[in-house]
């Protein structure tokens, strides 16, 4: 095949199907030589993309991180080499080589990326429909960002958010979430261009998807803009300033597109889909594009032409200038804002939360620990500003308002408290976009029971290693007469098995108290915050033992000698620990009880510290109100397991404990059985 610079001259800027073409070139030789992947919506969506990036986009590729540029999110996620593409062309610190190197070992192309800002990726979900949710959040953040920090003449923050959906993502619930929650909230900087092909896995959608699309989009509150033809660069161009140009409210952009466009015998069906072309699909679809140059050959001018590191910069230079003004006019809000797109905490942080902690431990306050959490948000709040809220419908149940909490509503987004209705799914997604965004850390209450609606973007958090906080209240059996279908028996075990999940279980106040803290200090994963409903009594604890409440485990209380029994306990469960210890010492048994909110924190702490705390060889007896999974590597052979082996019950919280062997005396026999 010739050479790029006998092809296309190297002056003038080329034609934009010939821009759009080399996503499709790029998109389907990737796919090709890995053998894997979705090359049909890349090479649909390749002229709205070469749009939307040449046109509209405000990003800098050498400075990933700047606060002001525009956010991009790939719902679709599957056609990842759109994004991959993209980055590579526009001057993003990704090379060929990776281009090459799809979906391979160690590779930084995957197959369904999360988030990587170095290379362009804020985020793109491979669970369909929740990146149209993480987009809800990032525009949920500009609007607040903007409102706590945009003053006259000073518009620092001040960006767009855009998301290409598919068919499969609305098809998904979280979009009806979503999306319904961001027509409410009025977020006029938010865009979606929808990939309206008409094809998913299974083939043609009419058969499953026969939703009028727009006017479910209009009765959220949005601005349509139908019928767009998604290979017209003008239509596409117009319509995006038609979204630009609507401030008040949401725009959904709908494309019509081939999918696979540019393959002849396979476009607009679902060969194009979730496989590879072929070699000689890909030999046919170089001819019908003109597309004359060997695999993964972009021309030189072509190249210059999507170059976006000058013009980027430029951007970035406007608007450091525009900081520096605002620095002049506003130096503490100036620094506020820079601190909290930084995420570092603010000065005096450590101390002021020690402060907290032991205020806490001195009150020695017996409460439910929901109200824990709300005692202890009531301290932290004023100290992390960057605090924002919400509970999916159960404000008063979950506690996670407090005194300095204010609504955020579509009029004034200057809050920091956002009623998510019932969303539980939704909430957790827009959460993630809010995390994502940077300047807010997002807290998000219900439940831990529906923390099954919500799992799935809880485990995205968890992959991307992002800080969102579950507040999760009516933590077992203890919530009582509502039930089985409200008691969570499965879900502390089940949230533990998320790798890089943190999920506390606190005893009392000060354990709420070390988790908040523990939660918002975390900057490499998310945090469930497990609560009770019931009133569970202070534990009296030195000094020494306060400070070992953060390593997850500890002991709390030990005999003169060395122990025969180790019990170990979390929530509500420690207190009946605490008193079958007495009554096994009275009768002259030697018992240690360990006290182990966090089982993650404890496994990251070093193998000596874990020795002490949980001698080797010493019977060990575990007590806990839910499902046993996960405990038995710490009861070993030779131990035992108090736990729930069925769904809970109707009836007062006293009742279900002793009917399902929480108590005193169970604990006492099953630990003298052990002995």
């Amino acid at each position: 095949m010739a050479s790029s610079s006998e092809k296309i001259a190297a002056a003038g800027r080329p034609p934009r199907r010939e821009l759009a073409n080399a996503i499709r070139a790029l998109s389907m030789d990737a796919v090709q030589a890995a053998n894997s992947g979705h090359p049909g919506m890349p090479m649909g969506m390749a002229d709205i993309a070469e749009v939307l990036w040449n046109d509209f986009l405000r990003f800098s590729p050498l400075d990933h991180d700047w606060p002001d540029r525009d956010r991009f999110v790939l719902s679709n996620g599957h056609g990842s080499m759109l994004l991959y593409s993209l980055a590579y062309l526009s001057g993003y610190p990704l090379g060929l080589d990776e281009i090459k190197a799809f979906r391979q070992l160690d590779s930084r192309t995957a197959g369904h990326p999360e988030k990587e800002p170095e290379i362009g990726i804020e985020t793109t979900t491979g669970p369909l429909g929740q990146g149209v949710a993480n987009a809800v959040g990032m525009a949920l953040a500009e609007k607040i960002l903007a409102s706590q920090f945009n003053r006259p003449g000073h518009e620092i923050v001040d960006h767009q958010t855009f998301v290409f959906v598919g068919d499969g993502c609305l098809m998904e619930g979280v979009s009806h979430e979503a999306c319904s929650l961001a027509g409410t909230l009025g977020l006029g900087k938010l865009t979606a261009i929808y990939d309206d092909n008409g094809i998913s896995i299974d083939g043609e959608t009419d058969a499953w998807f026969s939703d009028d699309t727009s006017k479910r989009f209009e009765a959220y509150g949005w601005h349509v803009i139908d019928d767009v033809d998604g290979h017209d660069p003008s239509a596409i161009a117009a319509a995006i300033e038609s979204a630009r140009a609507e401030t008040s409210r949401p725009s959904l952009i709908c494309c019509k597109t081939i999918i696979g466009f540019g393959a002849p015998n396979k476009q607009g069906t679902a060969a194009t889909h979730g496989a590879a072309l072929g070699e000689d699909e890909v030999a046919a679809a170089r001819q019908t594009l003109n597309w004359q140059y060997p695999p993964f050959e972009v021309p030189a001018n072509l190249l210059k032409a999507w170059d976006a590191r000058a013009r980027g910069r430029a951007l970035v230079e406007a608007w450091q200038g525009k900081l520096e003004a605002y620095r002049s006019a506003h130096p503490d809000l100036a620094a506020a804002f820079e601190r909290r797109m930084s995420g570092a905490p603010p000065e005096g942080w450590s101390d002021a939360a020690d402060g907290v902690v032991s205020l806490i431990a001195k009150e020695a306050a017996s409460v439910a620990t929901r109200k824990a959490s709300e005692h202890a948000l009531e301290a932290y709040g004023p100290l992390r500003p960057e605090l924002v809220g919400g509970s999916a419908d159960l404000t008063g149940s979950n506690n996670t308002w407090f005194s300095r909490s204010q609504r955020i509503t579509a009029d004034d987004a200057s809050g920091n408290y956002v009623n998510y209705g019932v969303r539980e799914f939704g909430m957790a997604a827009i959460m993630n976009g809010l995390a994502l965004h940077g300047g807010l850390i997002p807290y998000g209450g219900t439940f831990l029971v529906f923390s099954d609606y919500a799992r799935n973007s809880m485990r995205m958090a968890s992959l991307m290693q992002i800080r969102s906080i579950y507040v999760l209240t009516h933590d077992s059996i203890g919530l009582g007469e509502d039930g089985p279908t409200h008691q969570p028996v499965e879900h502390l075990a089940s949230l533990r098995a998320i790798p890089n999940m943190d999920v506390w279980r606190p005893a009392d106040a000060v354990e709420t108290a070390v988790a908040w803290r523990a939660a918002l200090e975390r900057e490499d994963g998310p945090t469930c915050l497990c609560l009770s409903r019931q009133t569970l009594p202070h534990k009296e604890r030195s000094q020494d033992q306060l400070e070992m409440v953060a390593r997850g485990g500890y002991i709390l209380s030990n005999g003169d000698a060395p122990p025969e029994i180790v019990l170990i306990a979390t929530g509500s469960e420690l207190e009946l620990a605490a008193r079958a210890a007495a009554e096994l010492e009275q009768s002259g048994r030697s018992v240690r009880v360990v006290s182990m909110p966090c089982v993650e924190r404890f496994e990251a702490q070093e193998q000596a510290y874990r020795d002490h705390v949980l001698p080797r060889g010493t019977a060990r007896l575990i007590i806990e109100a839910g499902v046993a999974h996960g405990w038995w590597r710490y009861a070993g052979c030779n131990g035992d397991v108090i736990s729930m082996t069925t769904f809970g019950q109707s009836a007062p919280a006293g009742q279900l404990f002793k009917r399902f062997g929480f108590t005193v005396e169970a604990i006492v026999e099953a630990a003298q059985r052990l002995l």
